[in-house]
């Protein structure tokens, strides 16, 4: 398993390795497109005149058009914390339950918990305008398909989603931008398109669940280095 799948993946592990946390959150840059969004990422490279890959945790990337880049910045430095307090969603049990979904399909917490924010920010009875249920916003076919009876139970809805989630990090290789384009436009779309499809909710959601993704990794890496240096 290399290293892109180790970042979308369970990595609690590796966080324990010293001198790891350093390298995790090191010479980052923010990529900020047109459409007001903005990318963490370790750097980017132009492939050609018109696409640029934006690497986001060592070997996973994710490309994108090169005029849809306003500009590229070294990403400030965040005030070390070594706190790990939970969101708020998560201090009613959800934190529990990403922690036991996230083992069993073998997708890194972190990720659970930037997918949650996202799509329904820790509501577990909310319903989209299409129809989506839960934490996860299953759509009731997904919800059937992954057996989940009630999308309204919290730890059914998670691990419903987790399930998916491991399912579409599999089928595109642990691209982590593709499979979370899957997960909100459908593999349809992403397969027909050859990538993320030009939809901006889809390429919205996608930059704002790896920039909570890295936003909770650092983090994870600066308490894990703090407790080190103790």
């Amino acid at each position: 398993m290399g290293m892109a799948s180790l970042s979308v993946r369970r990595i609690a592990a590796l966080l324990l390795l010293p001198g790891m946390c350093g390298a995790a959150a090191r010479a980052a840059e923010v990529v900020t497109l047109r459409n007001g969004f903005s990318i963490t990422c370790e750097r980017h490279e132009a492939l050609s005149t018109d696409v640029t890959r934006l690497y986001l945790r060592a070997d996973n990337f994710m490309d994108v058009a090169a005029s849809s880049i306003t500009s590229v910045e070294v990403a400030p430095d965040v005030p070390a914390s070594t706190s790990t307090k939970a969101e708020p969603h998560e201090k009613t049990g959800t934190a529990t339950i990403l922690a036991d979904s996230g083992a069993r399909h073998n997708v890194n917490v972190a990720l659970l918990a930037s997918v949650v924010q996202a799509e329904s920010g820790g509501n577990t009875k909310a319903v989209s305008r299409t129809g989506a249920r839960g934490l996860m916003q299953l759509m009731p076919g997904t919800a059937n398909q992954l057996n989940v009876k009630d999308s309204f139970d919290a730890a059914s809805n998670v691990n419903g989603g987790s399930a998916y989630l491991d399912q579409l990090l599999t089928r595109y290789h642990d691209n982590l931008a593709l499979a979370l384009a899957a997960y909100n436009a459908g593999p349809g779309a992403v397969d027909r398109y050859h990538g993320i499809p030009p939809y901006r909710e889809t390429q919205a959601y996608v930059a704002r669940v790896i920039r909570e993704f890295n936003r909770r990794v650092a983090e994870q890496a600066r308490a894990v280095s703090a407790t080190v240096v103790r």
